[in-house]
């Protein structure tokens, strides 16, 4: 699985990427987030989870750079064990939140993806 971004014609990245960039431009690259390391701008512990996430939930945004352009994504950090500006890298995991405990039906939904770990 991959962490996919979009790059856009003036250079700009997205994640997560979106059909139309800036001036309704089409991406014309897709980038695997999975590859590079990002810093930690900020981070938080929610202690009160929605039905199924892992309770305490270390959320984290951070921020990538690549060939000088930033682009940010949000998610789950395998500790709580971070400060700003860590450096840390995305890893793959099976289930981010338990299927069966949401509302929903869980094979209407996907539980993978991916988390932060500092390097």
């Amino acid at each position: 699985m991959t962490m996919d971004a979009y790059r856009y014609e003036d250079g700009t990245i997205s994640y997560p990427g979106h059909p139309r960039g800036p001036d309704g431009a089409e991406p014309v690259e897709t980038i695997d987030l999975s590859e590079f390391t990002a810093e930690v701008i900020t981070w938080t512990t929610s202690t009160a989870t929605p039905p199924g996430v892992r309770e305490p939930n270390h959320l984290a945004i951070v921020e990538f750079t690549i060939e000088g352009e930033s682009v940010r994504a949000i998610g789950q950090v395998t500790t709580g064990e971070i400060e700003v500006g860590d450096q840390v890298r995305p890893v793959y995991a099976d289930e981010l939140r338990e299927p069966g405990a949401g509302i929903r039906e869980p094979a209407s939904q996907e539980w993978d993806g991916y988390r932060f770990e500092p390097v």
